[in-house]
């Protein structure tokens, strides 16, 4: 939210478009850090590992997400309703996100990236492109906003 003089108000313990303040995480870094290694005992108990390089690990995720994108495919309105509401459509969007995550997990297991740091900072970087006063209700590319 911006205020009538045009300064960013802190809304929710975050600042700016969700810049957490200082000292605070967007999530728990020992839940996410949980879940990798949950992913990880999961993969090693299949003596997967040996296939599980940065590329071949991109390539993974890049198809999870385009089966992701299957589920929306041609469909109207009703349809991607259908898909985000009713039982069956939400437990195969569940399914998609779970199996882009869990890629992404490896991904970022085997490359030593700290998720929750690298996020933090993501949004730092997208805070300065996209300036709350100029970017409120947009959908315009940093570079075209005015």
């Amino acid at each position: 939210m911006i205020s009538a003089d045009n300064r960013v108000l802190v809304v929710n313990g975050y600042e700016g478009i969700g810049i957490p303040l200082k000292g605070q995480h967007m999530e728990s870094p020992s839940t996410l850090r949980a879940l990798t290694e949950e992913v990880v005992k999961f993969r090693d108990a299949r003596d997967w590992k040996q296939f599980h390089n940065a590329k071949d690990l991109a390539i993974a995720l890049s198809i999870e997400s385009a089966e992701l994108l299957e589920l929306f495919l041609w469909q109207d309105a009703d349809a991607v309703d259908h898909v985000t509401k009713s039982n069956t459509g939400r437990q195969r969007l569940s399914e998609e996100l779970a199996d882009i995550l869990i890629f992404v997990l490896y991904l970022s297991h085997e490359s030593g990236i700290d998720l929750v740091q690298a996020v933090e900072q993501k949004l730092k970087i997208n805070d300065a492109k996209y300036p709350v006063a100029k970017s409120y209700g947009v959908s315009k590319k940093y570079t075209e906003l005015e």
